[in-house]
């Protein structure tokens, strides 16, 4: 299959969901249920990704220095630091077990 076919059917997929989601009448929209999975999906497909790269290299599934800094970002969540000491925390363990590590 052509790369141009594959981006083709991308789009014209991408387009018709779009039409679809338009096509959803508004009370639909409404329900508590939608409203729940609509606020709690962005979340879990964060999560999914994140778990994704930290992870993962190809097809391996590894223990590295994203991991020790995902879970360090993890505890500084828990002790509820501001977003930019969590992300500065997750950085610096990182970088430091890449250093030491090599």
């Amino acid at each position: 299959m052509s790369i141009w076919i594959a981006i083709g059917v991308t789009v014209v997929g991408c387009y018709i969901v779009k039409l679809v989601g338009l096509l959803v009448p508004a009370g639909a929209l409404e329900r508590p249920l939608v409203k729940r999975v609509a606020a709690l999906v962005p979340v879990a497909l964060l999560a999914a990704l994140t778990a994704q790269q930290t992870f993962t290299e190809g097809r391996v599934l590894l223990l590295d220095a994203r991991a020790a800094g995902l879970a360090a970002a993890a505890l500084a969540l828990v002790l509820r630091a501001p977003f930019l000491v969590v992300i500065g925390t997750a950085v610096i363990v990182t970088a430091g077990l890449r250093a030491l590590t090599g």
